[in-house]
């Protein structure tokens, strides 16, 4: 029961955050710097909120991390990380006839449970690719909707961010009730990731926000970049080239 109410809990504060932007003044589409764009003023502070996090706690945080933390410590930690992903993988690939695919996370994740993920016990070269709701819903056809900046989960469009909504509620991870280690590791995941992250990818999230002109329109272009990739087998027509930016994306993508 007490999972059930912080899920709803969840639930009601991205809808109020939705909410929110959906009732700001959209710009004009000569005014904005993006026509995917129509809510840029407020997702600019909400931008400007989410980097002075970044600077003030997760930075600062990320640093000590990869400064103090062995490498293979590091490395276990990233296969924790991914291995907390495969139950939304496998679900997102049987929803979308990759069965392959979701056959292989089914397996990763039960072998790897062994460790909760930290070893790779598979030694297998041939791994899962990663697959969320966002990209369920592109198969499906559903518009990619308008960017929106969220408050600590960064850049969306609507459809992913929809679907981000959907894979923490459709994870088996969000409903696990086995005692005090079923709740550890669905209150590690997102902090465990996001320090992981911003550890291993720390001097090109550097680079994006430090040395870019408009760090704002810089990241909100990686971020249709690394969506545009992660869509490709899905959505006709060239995919543009990366900037080699896409590591920024990461930051609040897990």
């Amino acid at each position: 029961m007490r999972q059930c109410a912080r899920n709803i809990t969840s639930l009601c504060k991205i809808g109020l955050i939705l909410s929110l932007l959906s009732a700001c003044a959209s710009l004009p589409e000569e005014q904005r710097s993006d026509v995917r764009d129509p809510y840029e003023d407020a997702n600019r502070k909400v931008f400007a909120f989410n980097m002075a996090a970044d600077s003030y706690v997760l930075e600062p945080v990320a640093d000590g991390y990869r400064t103090i933390t062995p490498n293979a410590v590091q490395k276990g930690v990233s296969n924790f990380v991914d291995w907390t992903t495969l139950p939304s993988t496998a679900v997102n690939s049987t929803l979308q006839g990759k069965f392959e695919n979701a056959t292989l996370s089914v397996l990763h994740f039960a072998i790897n449970g062994l460790t909760l993920g930290f070893v790779d016990l598979t030694q297998d070269d041939e791994q899962p690719t990663r697959e969320d709701f966002g990209q369920t819903l592109a198969a499906a056809d559903v518009p990619e909707g308008s960017y929106v900046e969220v408050p600590l989960l960064g850049g969306h469009t609507t459809r992913s961010l929809t679907g981000r909504v959907v894979d923490f509620f459709i994870n088996p991870l969000s409903m696990l009730e086995a005692g005090q280690a079923g709740q550890t590791i669905q209150s590690a995941q997102m902090p465990v990731a996001a320090i992981s992250v911003r550890a291993e990818d720390f001097e090109a999230i550097n680079e994006v926000k430090y040395n870019s002109l408009d760090p704002y329109a810089r990241a909100r272009s990686v971020y249709y970049q690394q969506r545009k990739g992660l869509l490709e087998d899905r959505l006709p027509g060239e995919i543009s080239e990366s900037d080699n930016d896409d590591a920024f994306d990461s930051f609040f993508g897990d």
